[in-house]
């Protein structure tokens, strides 16, 4: 429909109503409706989501459910209720979780006996599983994994793919004889995480360690991948990947027989990744025209789109076909636009804003000379390609967008990391939509008094804005794995102690 966007996209009422930088809130909802990702549902955080963003979490789980098979897992489903004395078991991991759980209540017009909860995540209902299948060393590794939804009730603010009441999201749960064996596999799964998002999205992201505050409420500890919201100065989570140690084995009590025959508990991770990396890649790809997509995970990666005139609109049609067919050939995802109820310009602006990667016209005057006029989405460049060479010169573009993509976000992120090595720079660095690495005691205490303190200082200052009062709050993202260099006796950035390593802060979702 028309609107307020109209005048922006020649008046084919595609127009975005909101800009990136006037009004993000607004913006990212246009984007993701007039691309056709999602639509919206009469349960408030509950979201539709259509062929377009469903394609790009399928292409998402092919790569990542490959890998996992590669490392010797294998798939299965556990079912999404859990009894209220399974989910309390763990006391850490449900106070955690507590004010997020959904219950089940009532059965048609009674009232149930004993509730039942809706999964929040499935620890607590694969583990007693895991206690009966366990019982020799010849039993270990075990490697589950289930692509299931999971559903977290209680939050403010709900954003499509950010923050939802019900996501799809893969979980994986394994169990080792040896600490060092899951000490492993947590970095190789963290890996993959990491190729979903800077080889597959295109979204650089830093690897990393969780803080005791910040880790995964009952597990020994976590590792992350942190991205970055440039236009809203926030961190993110990216996904998480957790050795629990053995406190879930003593609650279930998960015990097997060793090669000498003595009871031993094994080694638990678990490691998730959710829908939520479709929302990071459309913040910080898209732009005030729409989705851009990177061409890796774009359902469509072509759109050729005939320009018809009357006595040469078969013969353009034609034309077109037999690219789409030399180019799908060739293993470029490509489709033809032929519709005739839309005009050109009302097209180019429709798939500009679905974000497709590169889009072919070809006109009379093309097709006369043998060539097509290529516009890629990315950064808006045209040029004219021969028909001969087309096939080749698509599968290349790919790569070069693909490339170009994240080297541009890559830089931005970049240049929004300061380092602060006092408090007094700490809270102005942020102001400026940085992230902040700085060297750190690791006490807990300190972190806590960090977040407090720059809470405070950024309301003082009226930094706080229509996300929710704790966003005006710092915290840590995480603990780099990738540690510059610290000299002995560098103070903590906030206690003045020794710090211990370098850590990066940011306001976050």
């Amino acid at each position: 429909g028309g609107g307020k966007g109209e005048e922006e996209a020649g008046g084919t009422g595609l127009g975005l109503s909101a800009t990136k930088e006037g009004d993000f809130a607004q913006w990212y909802s246009d984007v993701i409706t007039r691309s056709e990702m999602i639509d919206y549902y009469d349960i408030s955080g509950c979201y539709i989501l259509r062929p377009w963003s469903f394609g790009i979490w399928e292409k998402i789980t092919e790569f990542f459910d490959a890998e996992i098979k590669k490392l010797g897992v294998q798939g299965c489903y556990f079912p999404m209720f859990v009894s209220q004395r399974a989910l309390e078991a763990e006391k850490d991991h449900i106070e955690g979780f507590s004010p997020e759980v959904a219950w089940v209540t009532k059965s048609g017009q009674s009232e149930m006996e004993v509730p039942i909860a809706v999964r929040p995540t499935s620890e607590t209902i694969m583990y007693p599983a895991f206690a009966k299948w366990i019982r020799s060393h010849r039993d270990l590794p075990l490697r589950l994994n289930q692509w299931c939804n999971v559903v977290r009730w209680e939050f403010k603010n709900p954003t499509p793919f950010i923050r939802t009441r019900e996501f799809l999201w893969q979980e994986g749960h394994t169990a080792h004889a040896s600490l060092e064996s899951a000490a492993e596999e947590v970095l190789d799964i963290l890996d993959l995480y990491r190729r979903i998002y800077e080889d597959l999205l295109a979204v650089p992201v830093v690897k990393g360690k969780k803080t005791e505050v910040e880790k995964f409420a009952g597990g020994y500890y976590t590792t992350t991948v942190e991205a970055f919201i440039p236009a809203t100065s926030r961190g993110i989570q990216g996904a998480t990947s957790h050795n629990l140690g053995q406190n879930f084995g003593k609650m279930f009590k998960i015990e097997y027989e060793d090669e000498k025959g003595n009871k031993q508990m094994p080694w638990q991770n678990s490691w998730g990744c959710t829908t939520r990396t479709i929302g990071v890649m459309v913040m910080i790809h898209a732009d005030n025209m729409g989705l851009v997509l990177p061409p890796r995970v774009a359902p469509t990666q072509v759109i050729i789109i005939p320009v018809v005139f009357k006595e040469t609109a078969e013969a353009c049609k034609e034309a077109s076909e037999d690219i789409c067919r030399k180019l799908i050939a060739a293993g470029v995802r490509a489709e033809v636009d032929s519709r005739g109820n839309y005009t050109a310009g009302w097209k180019y602006n429709h798939w500009e804003q679905k974000g497709v990667p590169v889009r072919l016209e070809l006109g009379p005057k093309d097709l006369a000379k043998k060539q097509v006029r290529m516009v890629r989405r990315f950064d808006g460049t045209k040029e004219d390609v021969p028909i001969a060479i087309l096939a080749q010169k698509m599968a290349l573009e790919m790569e070069l967008i693909q490339h170009s993509m994240f080297e541009r976000a890559k830089k931005e992120r970049e240049g929004r990391t300061k380092v602060v090595m006092k408090w007094e720079e700490f809270v102005p660095a942020l102001d400026t939509g940085s992230m902040c690495l700085t060297p750190f005691c690791n006490e807990e205490e300190w972190e806590e008094t960090a977040k407090a303190r720059s809470k405070e200082q950024a309301l003082e200052g009226g930094e706080e804005d229509d996300r929710t009062a704790t966003s005006a709050a710092a915290k840590t993202l995480c603990i780099p794995f990738d540690q510059p260099e610290l000299k002995e006796g560098t103070p903590c950035f906030i206690s003045g102690k020794p710090a211990k390593c370098w850590v990066l802060w940011g306001r976050s979702y």
